[in-house]
């Protein structure tokens, strides 16, 4: 289907309707005086001898020729469909005040950045990457985007609060990542998420139904735990224990078919997603076509003047 990018230049198209109007008065005027004319011997000889319709040829492309150029300054277009890679990465930080523990240098949750940060780096371009905290709710701090600026500028901001909620955060991905558009592609992208966390939710709902669904939607969860069994944390002023709850953790990341790694390392995080893949999707585009009727135009010019020429031996 034919569009134009720039319509308003179609009002260029009435000064060569104009000029057709006027063509046809002129020739209709031609054909009334001729009548009139009453010497018939003269007027066999001044009259153009066997060519009929034809003569008013060479003017119809002249015509056509300015219609297709004032067309063509409405820059015509078609719609293409370009590929677009889809794939999606959402990660998940635990903010909670236990995250503030040092038995992790220099902390839990500053590892948990700096591990969050590289990864995000190391990942393709193509990639969405979104971005949730999670302390006693989850939020959403950057939707599923390419932009990697905002992804790590968010994740030096990171504040801690108090609970933890692991299974809100899990449930929060999901529903980021079918936000994500198809693009053209039948069902969502493939997707992962990646969880650093401490461990021992102690809000929202339960880790296992959080699992049930990422697994039911085939959005594998890979968990990182931050921290020992002996972390200690200072809330109001009293030191409290804060050992990880491995367990959970792991069994977040076996239910959903992710990974499950301590404090992991960048080259164990590529495992992330080195076994993702990717699906094709498509979004469409203009793409203009003035050359079209440049050359179309052209042709009818050639046109109007090679039978100018053979019938009148004269351009238009």
């Amino acid at each position: 289907m034919i569009r134009f990018m720039e319509p308003v230049w179609l009002l260029m198209v009435i000064p060569v309707l104009l000029i057709a109007a006027v063509y046809v008065w002129r020739t209709l005027h031609r054909r009334a005086y001729a009548v009139r004319f009453t010497n018939v011997a003269l007027l066999k000889k001044i009259a153009p001898k066997g060519l009929g319709f034809r003569r008013h040829l060479a003017a119809v492309a002249f015509l056509l020729t300015l219609l297709t150029l004032a067309t063509a300054m409405a820059r015509p277009s078609v719609d293409t469909k370009q590929p677009l890679q889809r794939a999606t990465i959402m990660i998940a930080i635990d903010v909670s005040l236990s995250m503030a523990s040092t038995d992790v240098s220099p902390t839990r949750i500053r590892a948990a950045q700096t591990a969050a940060k590289e990864f995000v780096k190391t990942l393709p371009a193509s990639y969405n990457i979104g971005l949730v905290s999670f302390a006693k709710t989850a939020n959403v701090l950057v939707s599923p985007t390419k932009e990697r600026d905002s992804i790590l500028q968010a994740i030096d901001g990171l504040q801690l609060a108090e609970a933890t909620a692991t299974g809100e955060a899990v449930f929060t991905c999901l529903a980021s990542i079918q936000s994500v558009p198809a693009d053209g592609a039948s069902g969502p992208p493939p997707a992962r998420v990646v969880l650093l966390s401490d461990g021992y939710r102690t809000a929202g709902r339960p880790i296992d139904e959080a699992a049930a669904a990422a697994a039911a939607v085939n959005v594998p969860v890979s968990t990182i735990a931050f921290g020992t069994d002996t972390g200690t944390v200072d809330i109001g002023g009293e030191t409290q224990r804060v050992p990880v709850d491995r367990p959970s953790l792991e069994q977040l990341a076996e239910t959903t078919r992710g990974h499950y790694y301590e404090a992991a390392s960048l080259p164990q995080l590529k495992q992330v997603y080195q076994d993702m893949g990717s699906s094709i999707g498509y979004k469409t585009a203009p793409r203009e076509v003035t050359q079209w009727y440049v050359g179309i135009a052209l042709l009818l010019a050639f046109a109007a003047g090679g039978m100018s020429l053979l019938w009148t031996s004269r351009l238009p």
